[in-house]
């Protein structure tokens, strides 16, 4: 899946990510998050979930990607404890020169649709600092809803919301 759009003058691609692309991924996960993972980590899940981790393009350049998992597991949005298939924001990160352009929303949407229609996963969720405001804001314009604080999840100590969206 591939398609381009522009913004603010700025026009980027989104595509599939492929091996080769790996090394400024990780480039990109250190640069733009304190939650980093190991070279294998990433491997794994592009070869397990390659239809629904992407990355974006501006001038031949990846700038931004979308790591996913897919899982079984308790719906976050079911009333009832109701098991179901659903997709797993790993991480998700934009160099900070190419944020606010709709890169971090056109990812997501590439990764959702591809998560419902090639895994048939029913919902989404993700972690998210709750200091993130840009990031949460993003994820409540895609139909996200924050389900519970996750106390002391990351490593410094800092709460996460565990937000959720159906697909």
């Amino acid at each position: 899946m591939e398609f381009a759009e522009a913004k603010k003058g700025k026009e980027y691609r989104i595509r599939n990510a492929r091996l080769t692309d790996v090394d400024q991924i990780i480039k990109i996960n250190r640069l733009a998050l304190p939650e980093n993972y190991p070279y294998y980590f990433f491997v794994e899940h592009l070869k397990e979930y390659e239809a629904a981790f992407f990355v974006a393009e501006v001038d031949g350049e990846v700038v931004g990607y979308i790591m996913p998992r897919i899982e079984w597991g308790f719906s976050n949005l079911k009333q009832l404890p109701t098991l179901v298939k659903k997709g797993h924001v790993v991480s998700i990160a934009v160099l900070e020169q190419y944020r606010r352009l709709g890169i971090g929303t056109a990812l997501l949407q590439a990764s959702m649709k591809a998560m419902k229609e090639v895994y048939n996963a029913e919902e989404v969720y993700l972690e998210v600092r709750v200091s993130n405001s840009p990031a949460i804001n993003l994820y409540k314009k895609l139909g996200f809803k924050e389900v519970k604080v996750l106390r002391h999840y990351y490593a410094d100590g800092e709460d996460a919301y565990l937000m959720a969206a159906p697909l």
